[in-house]
């Protein structure tokens, strides 16, 4: 087996993971920890398949995932994120190059805008006066998709 059969594999791997993490964050407001932790441990596989150097991009890497945890433990510490949204971000940015990550945390925040709409909508047209609970895991995933799909998928796929 090719490094690009793993890789492409370990990617698609990811792809259904995000998709299942969309899910379940949307029907149950929940991402469950051995998701989060199966995308986190992947990414190791990941790096190898890539062949990507020790120094300096998986240092890198690691950098980026540590710096992400940072910043979103703070917005979960304020309840603006959602635990399981924080450890699925992390987990993504083991994965996603830096400059492709910092896009798609801009399209995650305009599709978690977009979303904040929607359910804002329909928590008042039925007229419901509890708090309301977005399933940011959505937003992530469908950024995620967005990257994989346009960046780390070869352009042949149909």
């Amino acid at each position: 087996m090719t490094p690009d059969v793993i890789t492409y594999g370990l990617l698609i791997a990811l792809s259904i993971a995000l998709i299942i993490a969309a899910i379940t964050d949307l029907y149950a407001r929940k991402i469950a920890n051995w998701l989060t932790a199966s995308i986190a441990i992947g990414a190791p596989a990941f790096w190898i398949a890539s062949a990507m150097p020790l120094w300096p991009d998986i240092a890198i890497q690691l950098g980026l995932a540590l710096l992400t945890f940072a910043i979103l433990a703070g917005l979960f510490a304020l309840r603006a994120m959602g635990g399981g949204d924080v450890k699925l971000l992390t987990a993504l940015a083991l994965w996603i190059k830096p400059a492709l990550f910092w896009k798609l945390v801009v399209m995650m925040a305009l599709l978690g805008g977009l979303l904040t709409i929607i359910f804002a909508a329909w928590h008042l047209m039925r007229k419901r006066k509890d708090k309301i609970a977005i399933p940011y895991g959505i937003a992530i995933a469908i950024a995620g998709l967005w990257i994989i799909a346009g960046n780390y998928l070869p352009n042949s796929l149909p």
